[in-house]
């Protein structure tokens, strides 16, 4: 039993050799002692003083050969137990190996299989089992780089033919490499897919963006008095503030899709929704100040025809004043008229300088081409017939006092 050659022929058969060894070593430690106990014994019988029923030199040797026996069944016994224990460090390897190739193997099936995604969901859903996967590649390294130093362990020992190791060895450290190059190739797809999706979506936020801004930008809402055309420019000038903003990124999405992968950045549909985001931010950028600008129109309408009515409340009080007023004949009563005249001068004056900017805004909204320039030339029209009613009568009324104080200075002479 102790000097068979049969070592295994895999792990499993290793394993059952070794425990039967193990009860072979548990006998002979068991017969080791009944052996020493009857060698004792027999020693005895060599020991005896007179009669001796056998030659003491023939017990001696006897002994001795018994122990040379046991001590060369122990040595076997040990070596038969480093043989066995070797052989099974040899399959403990193979089998390492083995489940190595098969680990590979799987990964590789899994890696040959794997799409990069339909949508950036799918995409970062591959993503993060790619991240599981490289946490269990470097264990498997790990556990393989342990098994290598198992097989050049055993080479060192020199206790077994060296091919088939070295084969098994350079065997899987080739498809491990190979593994590891399709692990970092599906990698960089991924990324190149997450990269394009990602672009994908933020040139599609950025185009609801600028559909949501060109309805706000192009509505035909400009107020209905001075104080909504104000709330409303206060915001449209917020809106234009946020265009401006965005076009940093309009204008980073040649570059952005210039590093894409050439499969994505190639493709056709990919580059005319570059040019229609462009070209939407061209429209709402122009729209945008189009709108602004006939905002501030509005306002100055709003604000025009404000003004006229002030001007026209005081034409209006002015002219039923001028129109009532009778030029007195006593010179005291006509000194008191001719000094309200005097402030009156002063307050067409003032007036005079509000009509005048009335009128200059007026020309402005009808050179712009202003689409009330019909209505705002009527208002500017009525303002300034009234005004000249007013100064028309204010000149009669001047004239007629002029008339009384040359006659009451007549009078006086006289």
């Amino acid at each position: 039993l102790l000097v068979s050659k049969d070592l295994g022929k895999h792990l499993l058969e290793v394993e059952d050799l070794l425990q039967k060894h193990g009860l072979l070593e548990a006998d002979i430690s068991a017969q080791t002692e009944r052996v020493q106990a009857l060698n004792a014994a027999a020693l005895k019988f060599s020991e005896l003083e007179g009669y001796q029923p056998c030659d003491p030199q023939i017990i001696c040797n006897r002994v001795n050969h018994v122990q040379t026996c046991l001590e060369e069944l122990g040595e076997l016994a040990a070596k038969r137990r480093k043989e066995l224990e070797d052989s099974r460090q040899l399959w403990a390897f193979f089998q390492e190996m083995e489940e190595a190739e098969a680990w590979i193997r799987e990964k590789e099936q899994i890696l040959a299989s794997k799409t990069c995604g339909r949508d950036l969901s799918s995409v970062l859903t591959l993503t993060n089992k790619h991240k599981s996967m490289l946490g269990e590649l470097g264990s498997r390294r790990a556990l393989l780089h342990q098994s290598m130093k198992k097989g050049e362990q055993i080479l060192a020992k020199k206790r077994f033919s060296p091919g088939g190791i070295q084969e098994k060895m350079r065997e899987v450290r080739l498809r491990w490499k190979k593994l590891e190059e399709v692990t970092g190739l599906h990698q960089q797809r991924l990324q190149e897919a997450l990269n394009f999706f990602q672009f994908s979506a933020e040139t599609d936020d950025l185009v609801a963006w600028l559909q949501d801004t060109y309805r706000i930008v192009s509505s035909d809402d400009f107020g209905h008095d001075d104080y909504s055309t104000q709330a409303l420019l206060r915001k449209h000038r917020a809106v234009v503030e946020e265009v401006e903003k965005h076009r940093a990124a309009v204008l980073a999405l040649r570059k952005q899709l210039a590093l894409l992968a050439p499969e994505h950045r190639q493709g056709v549909d990919v580059q005319i929704r570059v040019v229609e985001v462009e070209q939407l931010y061209g429209e709402v950028a122009e729209v945008a100040v189009l709108r602004q600008q006939w905002l501030q129109d509005a306002l100055a309408v709003y604000r025009m025809f404000s003004e006229v009515h002030a001007c026209e409340v005081w034409v209006d009080e002015k002219e039923q004043w001028l129109e009532r007023m009778e030029v007195p004949e006593e010179l005291d009563e006509v000194e008191v008229v001719q000094h309200r005249f005097e402030s009156l001068d002063q307050e067409m004056n003032s007036v005079m300088g509000r009509i005048l900017d009335v009128n200059q805004v007026v020309q402005q909204l009808v050179d712009g081409g202003h689409p009330s320039s019909e209505e705002v030339r009527a208002c500017q029209d009525h303002l300034n017939s009234r005004w000249n009613r007013v100064v028309e009568l204010v000149e009669r009324k001047k004239d007629q006092l002029s008339s009384v104080l040359k006659i009451q200075n007549y009078l006086l002479e006289c």
